[in-house]
């Protein structure tokens, strides 16, 4: 007998209007079903398999015997659902999707079909023990896409397996695994699954606390996430530090409500189709998830290599316009800065620049104009600074401007005068003497 702590929750989510899931933790037993189909038929689905199973719970001979019990009576239950649609034609399309576990002594005999998940929780690592029998899971285990990639796929809800109405032989995935004390299992519908990612599942149960209040945070974490879909969460811990609070079995979801399985016929046939009435609204009876035939498969494949060409070369479109955008808005600015001058120095002269004085990186955005002829060695201290840090000009008459009012400040200094030549002076002659060739 298997000896541990369980518990069971369910909640509608923040989108849907009834909760079309069901779960059940018993004594030996623990499944979580995610039915689809419309208002009523997702409700009735989940809620006949569940009721279905419940017959199930009790002690086994052996893990084998479980295993075998557990394919046929979920298999068989297909053909409950079948029987009654064929009693009840608006339910057509409904389907569930079936997680169990049988604990039989040390080992957990697993049953499995849709995309509910199970998954373990040992030596503080979490493994996703089931596979989800989806499209996207086709996807990823073909290597079409990363499992990141399949959490956010638009045809992450279609199912290739369901137990339903359309397939009275179900394949079922049936296996046995050992199990042991401190083991913790967690049975989920994808409202937490596709909501919360496993780095959160882990944060929650790493924690230790017991299956009950575990749950409540799991269930938090979806709901902080917007849960789009109904979240049901069956814990089992195996031996562990919790003590079983009641031997009563825990029904949640749809499967919890007595009249469950009791739909209240179709009393008329409106006079249009709801779809008609009600063009952007699912249908009652239209399921949420449906099961498609192999050639709807490959079409859907091709869809996918389609979508993924376009996102391609949706890439590169938009790598192209943003680069037209950068050098459509560079020419313009580039255009705007030729209309600009400056007055600046260019080695021991005057120049007028056209352009702006800033440059974007090895990109100049100036080229000098004119020469004015003006050395800088013949300006003022101060003229010269203020050339050598550029002096903005409003248009090219304007750098003109400056520059002639630098050439006027220029000051000539007056070229020294010539030194006058001395004149030779005659010595003067002592009186008395008598000239050369005078008369004595």
């Amino acid at each position: 007998m298997f000896v541990g702590s369980s518990a069971a929750i369910s909640h509608t989510g923040k989108v849907r209007s009834n909760n079309q899931d069901s779960g059940y933790a018993g004594s030996n037993l623990f499944v979580v079903a995610d039915g689809m189909g419309g208002h009523a038929g997702g409700d009735v689905a989940s809620s006949v398999a569940v009721n279905t199973l419940q017959g199930l719970d009790h002690i086994y001979a052996s893990p084998e015997e479980a295993e075998v019990t557990l394919r046929e009576t979920i298999a068989s239950t297909a053909g409950d659902l079948i029987h009654l649609v064929a009693r009840r034609p608006e339910l057509a399309g409904l389907g569930t999707t079936v997680s169990a576990i049988a604990m039989v002594d040390e080992y957990a005999v697993i049953a499995h079909i849709g995309d509910s998940r199970i998954y373990l929780w040992r030596d503080e690592a979490l493994t996703q023990i089931t596979t989800d029998h989806t499209f996207v899971q086709r996807l990823v285990d073909s290597g079409r896409i990363t499992p990141e990639e399949a959490r956010f796929h638009p045809r992450r809800s279609v199912l290739m397996r369901v137990l339903g109405d359309m397939d009275p032989d179900p394949e079922i995935d049936t296996f046995i695994m050992p199990t042991r004390p401190g083991d913790r299992w967690l049975l989920c519908s994808d409202g937490l699954s596709g909501v919360v990612d496993e780095a959160h599942i882990q944060k929650a149960l790493r924690l230790g606390l017991p299956p009950g209040r575990t749950a409540d945070m799991l269930l938090k974490y979806a709901l902080d996430g917007g849960a789009p879909d109904n979240v049901t969460i069956v814990l089992v811990d195996v031996g562990g530090q919790h003590p079983l609070v009641s031997g009563t079995a825990t029904i949640v979801g749809s499967a919890s409500n007595p009249q469950g399985v009791k739909v209240p016929a179709i009393t008329g046939r409106p006079l249009l189709p709801t779809s008609w009435l009600h063009p952007g609204r699912q249908a009652a009876n239209e399921p949420t998830h449906f099961e498609p035939e192999p050639e709807y498969l490959e079409e859907l494949i091709e869809e996918d290599r389609r979508r993924a060409r376009r996102r391609r070369i949706g890439f590169v479109a938009f790598l192209v316009l943003i680069a037209a955008v950068i050098i459509t808005g560079f020419a313009l600015f580039y255009s705007w800065t030729q209309t600009r001058y400056y007055v600046g120095a260019d080695d021991d002269s005057v120049v007028i620049y056209q352009g702006i004085q800033q440059s974007i990186g090895p990109i100049q955005l100036s080229s000098a104009h004119e020469d004015t002829g003006i050395l800088l060695a013949d300006l003022s201290q101060y003229q010269r600074a203020r050339v050598e840090f550029t002096i903005s000009a409003r248009s090219l008459a304007d750098a003109e401007g400056i520059a002639d009012r630098l050439r006027d400040s220029v000051v000539e200094e007056p070229e020294p005068e010539p030194e006058p030549t001395p004149t030779p002076t005659q010595k003067p002659t002592p009186s008395g003497t008598p000239t050369p060739g005078g008369e004595g």
